[in-house]
């Protein structure tokens, strides 16, 4: 009788994880934006703040951006996201397996108050697969950056 008990218990506690999961990720889609989308929203001419957020090391293996993209170093928006601006729409990108820096910068940023951001989805990669234009990226940057850095 304990053994089930038990099992049934460990069973509740995977099946609340799951939905948990769940449930955060499909909160962070709602802040996503495809790379038709962001092409047709820039298209528009609307007034939106695009911020490359990607690691030194990419920059260095693809030294693009996605035309009008500020560059911004992740550690630095999730130390202070007051650089991403409250008061119009912003997209941050990234070039990271599930957009793992976006979303950082995103989750940091919502929870300081900046709601109106969201993230590329597919990052810079998507971008590019899908055709958009990309522009030289020729300004410096700092290679001491770490991914520990973002840790939250």
């Amino acid at each position: 009788m304990l053994e089930i008990v038990a099992v049934v218990g460990f069973v509740v506690i995977l099946a609340a994880v799951q939905v948990k999961r769940t449930r955060n990720r499909n909160e962070l889609e709602r802040h996503s934006i495809s790379p038709e989308d962001l092409h047709n929203l820039l298209a528009s001419h609307q007034d939106v703040a695009l911020f490359d957020v990607r690691l030194p090391l990419d920059m260095l293996s693809r030294s693009v951006v996605i035309p009008g993209a500020m560059r911004l170093a992740p550690e630095e928006v999730v130390a202070n996201p007051s650089l991403i601006p409250s008061d119009r729409d912003s997209i941050v990108y990234c070039t990271c397996p599930s957009d793992k820096t976006s979303r950082t910068v995103l989750l940091r940023a919502r929870s300081k108050g900046i709601l109106r951001i969201r993230f590329l989805k597919g990052g810079l990669a998507g971008w590019i697969s899908s055709g958009f234009p990309v522009e030289p990226y020729d300004k410096p940057f700092h290679l001491s950056q770490s991914k520990d850095a973002l840790a939250t």
